[in-house]
């Protein structure tokens, strides 16, 4: 069976440990994986700008003995009205995996339900993936371990990154706690799909509109861009509603003396967080930029191992010697 990674939850809890530690290994062993030897390429199309998801899964598919072949989707057939199956039927002939940054999740999901190779989100309206086994591994890297810590999330809750701390985190035996404006809260599905792993992990979900309480002894603090592409509209409104929720020295004064501070980038010094926080020693964002290599590798490498078919035991076709 063909496994993908679409949502973060589309590994369990074993299978994203597992894929952290090959993280690990292939951090430590950066040439040592030969995944796509031939080469053989890997498909990786882009419908938004990109700088760390194209530098990272191109740097990351040579590593790895492999093609990274770069498209953009807006330029090809795709982009002129050719459906995703037939797109998927075409490409899955041609490559081991296909990677694909893209709007609604409903597209990637399209994909996947078409291809014969391994689906990888590399980002969607609704989730990014990719990003939290990125920062899952930093903090791991950071404190040795990521089950029982606790990440806050500052900013927009009803965003992909807020999505994914939640249910990725969980997954990781993680509480995690996203502060946000009244009006920006995460998706209610989201949120209770959250909560299911959550109580499986035996970890705590918490949604609020405290910022200040939400720091309160955590391991982690968290934020993303105030206004992503596509949110320009409104930007004034959304600024203003999330003011409260900049990571400034004040809410990290709260948080644990050792805690990490997180930022997938592009950072806006003086929005989200100031640069005094960025900057600072506690700031692990050029880490967890690094790792989104490092972390892309080890599910890509996942993936394909674990699509791969069975292969047959040798049968000893030889008489038994009789007794």
């Amino acid at each position: 069976m063909t496994r993908h990674f679409l949502v973060d939850d589309d590994l369990t809890p074993a299978e994203q440990a597992e894929v952290l530690e090959l993280a690990l290994a292939m951090k430590a062993d950066p040439y040592g994986y030969d995944t796509f030897a031939g080469p053989q390429s890997v498909a990786v199309l882009f419908d938004k700008p990109s700088t760390r998801t194209r530098v990272s899964f191109e740097a990351g598919i040579a590593e790895l003995k492999g093609h990274p072949m770069i498209i953009d989707a807006k330029a090809s057939q795709l982009g002129r009205g050719e459906s995703i199956a037939d797109t998927a039927r075409v490409l899955d002939r041609q490559v081991g995996a296909i990677v694909w940054r893209t709007g609604d999740q409903s597209r990637i999901d399209e994909m996947a339900a078409h291809s014969t190779v391994p689906v990888v989100n590399a980002l969607t309206d609704q989730f990014h993936p990719c990003q939290l086994l990125a920062d899952l591994l930093t903090i791991k890297e950071r404190f040795g371990d990521v089950a029982g810590r606790t990440l806050t999330y500052y900013g927009d809750g009803a965003n992909n990154m807020a999505a994914s701390y939640l249910v990725a985190c969980a997954t990781a035996g993680m509480h995690v706690r996203i502060a946000a404006p009244a009006s920006l809260q995460p998706a209610p599905d989201v949120v209770a799909r959250a909560e299911k792993i959550a109580e499986e992990q035996g970890v705590t979900i918490l949604i609020t509109d405290h910022a200040e309480a939400a720091a309160i002894g955590a391991d982690v603090l968290a934020t993303d861009t105030w206004v992503s592409m596509g949110q320009e509209e409104g930007a004034e409104e959304r600024l203003a509603d999330l003011e409260p929720f900049r990571i400034d020295s004040r809410i990290l004064s709260l948080a644990k003396r050792d805690a990490a501070v997180l930022h997938c980038l592009p950072a806006y010094r003086g929005k989200e967080v100031t640069a005094e926080v960025l900057d600072g020693p506690q700031s692990m964002i050029w880490d967890e930029a690094e790792n989104r290599r490092h972390a892309q590798k080890a599910i890509l490498h996942w993936l394909v191992t674990a699509s791969a078919p069975p292969q047959e035991s040798e049968t000893d076709d030889s008489t038994p010697d009789e007794d």
